[in-house]
């Protein structure tokens, strides 16, 4: 199996930034793209960014490019996302998910997810 656990959430203000971490245990070989994905209260799940364990490629929603920066760290199985200049409306719980598509950007494509870390955008 393998296991993901998401860190870094908390209370920022509009404007602030975050950096969340994923880490990656277990059989991981069956993994070829790491996502972050966040969640509203009431609302769908929403592709945020995407990167391959190999490659130079990364994607990323049209909402956040430009502030925010996926990245990882193939040694330590740990994926990253750096969120700047953060708007209230960003305000959800933030989850860390494993595919074995080349290029994921749907929930059904992700088939391990974490617990989620939650982000508040809140002055």
């Amino acid at each position: 199996q393998v296991q993901l656990v998401e860190s870094g959430g908390g209370l920022v203000q509009p404007g602030g930034s975050l950096r969340l971490s994923c880490a990656a245990s277990g059989r991981t070989f069956s993994v070829y793209t790491m996502g972050w994905f966040r969640q509203a209260p009431g609302k769908e799940r929403e592709f945020v960014a995407a990167v391959p364990w190999s490659g130079d490629n990364t994607y990323y929603a049209d909402s956040v490019k430009g502030r925010f920066t996926i990245s990882r760290d193939n040694t330590k199985k740990m994926v990253y996302l750096q969120m700047m200049n953060l708007k209230p409306e960003e305000t959800a719980v933030y989850f860390c998910a494993a595919s074995g598509n080349a290029r994921p950007v749907f929930t059904s494509q992700y088939h391990v997810w974490g617990q989620g870390t939650q982000v508040t955008v809140s002055s």
